[in-house]
């Protein structure tokens, strides 16, 4: 069903989507997860894995840590950026767990406690978190609402909140923060747990193929477009390709 407000460029979308179950039913009723089975659900390898610790955090950004103890550290390296480089001075405020490319080579003799998720090639650290969070969205049943667009996710995402939060126990993208990316999404989707009611997530994108992958992630039953602009324009052929893109959220 769709509805378009009077005047207005939002389309809701109401659709069903398929609920998959965690493949270890004893995850079920808890709030963090073990390394070793972040482990086998990424299919890593672990390296000096002596201390089965439960992971409650994900961490991508090492200026945002907050509790050491129960992070995970993703390494996203990039052209310009070795990620690895950070976890020297993570290990030294508290962290001791962390997801790196199988093709690093950490001094393990200078972080004795430290455990290193290797990461195959054919997955990288990204995708890596992404399965991850896609596994763990799939740990709950109730709705989830998506939205995307060129412009407004953010204060609709908001707006939604605030009219929600009397009927709803919510989850949902940070407030007034534009954490819709590839990144952003799968750490926002890990905030979901057994004790919430709803969630409301935003989705953006600045080229093409990306959609697809947050639409594993956020798995929507509910979908909302507040309106297609002229926002990265020029990573899209004409109009109609950046709507198709946009579009991949609501398909299941």
């Amino acid at each position: 069903h769709y509805w378009f407000p009077s005047g207005g460029s939002i389309l809701f979308s109401f659709f069903n989507a398929p609920i998959i179950k965690a493949a270890n039913e004893n995850l079920d009723e808890m709030q963090g997860y073990p390394l070793s089975d972040i482990a086998r659900i990424l299919n890593c390898s672990v390296l000096n894995g002596k201390d089965d610790r439960i992971v409650e955090s994900l961490l991508t950004d090492s200026r945002k840590l907050l509790f050491p103890a129960g992070t995970l550290f993703f390494a996203l390296s990039s052209p310009l950026v070795d990620a690895t480089t950070f976890i020297p001075d993570l290990y030294e405020k508290g962290v001791r767990s962390f997801a790196i490319d199988e093709r690093s080579h950490p001094d393990v003799s200078k972080m004795p406690e430290a455990s290193f998720l290797l990461v195959p090639d054919r997955l990288n650290t990204l995708a890596a978190l992404h399965l991850l969070a896609r596994f763990h969205r799939h740990r709950f049943a109730y709705e989830v609402m998506a939205i995307t667009g060129s412009n407004g996710k953010t204060i609709v995402k908001d707006w939604l909140c605030q009219l929600l939060d009397g009927d709803f126990i919510l989850v949902a993208s940070p407030q007034s923060c534009s954490c819709n990316s590839q990144v952003d999404v799968p750490l926002s989707v890990w905030q979901m747990s057994h004790t919430h009611e709803l969630g409301i997530f935003e989705a953006g994108i600045s080229q093409k193929g990306e959609m697809a992958k947050l639409q594993t992630i956020i798995d929507p039953s509910i979908g909302l477009l507040t309106c297609i602009g002229e926002a990265h324009a020029a990573a899209f052929s004409n109009r109609s390709e950046k709507i198709r893109e946009k579009l991949q959220l609501f398909s299941t």
